[in-house]
């Protein structure tokens, strides 16, 4: 094993919401208690023949964030949260110290942590080097509000398909699309959750 310790650290931002059962023509919105079921089986699991009952739909949406005019690099550039470790600080660590201060988030506001398995790396002409990244996200609240630091000077939460359209980067697109292939589904999620301490939740 040979470890690095990357020069950044990458903050993605979601928040999710169960839409509830569909009600529209020919769904339910549960079970139909004491009906005949198609089988001939009654009792309070059973459904009317003909009628489907639609499972709950999750609503996400991603917080992006513009990085203000006062940036030397980059401004009005939409990105998530991302910043520089310190000296002596755990990369978890940097990731939750970077969050708090672009957005105001902590503990209170944070449902879960992740390690997206993502580690960027690309050439910055403004150091004229080749610059690491390692990649989390953050799942809070459905009310959680950010309060902006003066690096950004705005934000959206928008629907994944729309975070898509407002990166820029590759890399950062990646970074969506697995926030919705890996992060929504709660068997597959709970492989890349960590605790607030950096340790993997799943041991």
């Amino acid at each position: 094993m040979s470890p690095f310790r990357p020069d950044l650290v990458d903050v993605w931002i979601f928040r999710t919401e169960k839409a509830g059962l569909l009600t529209v023509a020919g769904l339910v919105s549960g079970p139909i208690g004491g009906r005949q079921g198609p089988d001939g089986a009654g009792g309070a699991g059973a459904t009317a023949p003909g009628i489907q009952v639609a499972a709950p739909e999750t609503s996400v949406e991603i917080l992006m964030l513009r990085r203000s005019p006062s940036k030397i690099v980059l401004p009005g550039l939409w990105q998530c949260v991302s910043g520089s470790l310190e000296e002596g600080e755990s990369i978890a660590a940097g990731a939750l110290r970077e969050l708090q201060e672009e957005t105001g988030f902590g503990a209170a506001e944070i449902e879960a942590f992740f390690d997206l398995d993502q580690v960027n790396q690309f050439h910055e002409p403004s150091v004229g080097a080749i610059v690491s990244s390692a990649v989390f996200a953050v799942r809070v609240r459905a009310d959680a509000q950010p309060e902006l630091s003066h690096e950004h000077d705005s934000m959206r939460w928008v629907p994944p398909a729309e975070a898509l359209e407002l990166a820029i980067w590759p890399a950062y697109r990646e970074s969506i699309r697995r926030i919705q292939q890996d992060l929504l589904d709660a068997g597959r999620a709970i492989w890349f959750e960590l605790t607030l301490g950096g340790q993997r939740a799943r041991q």
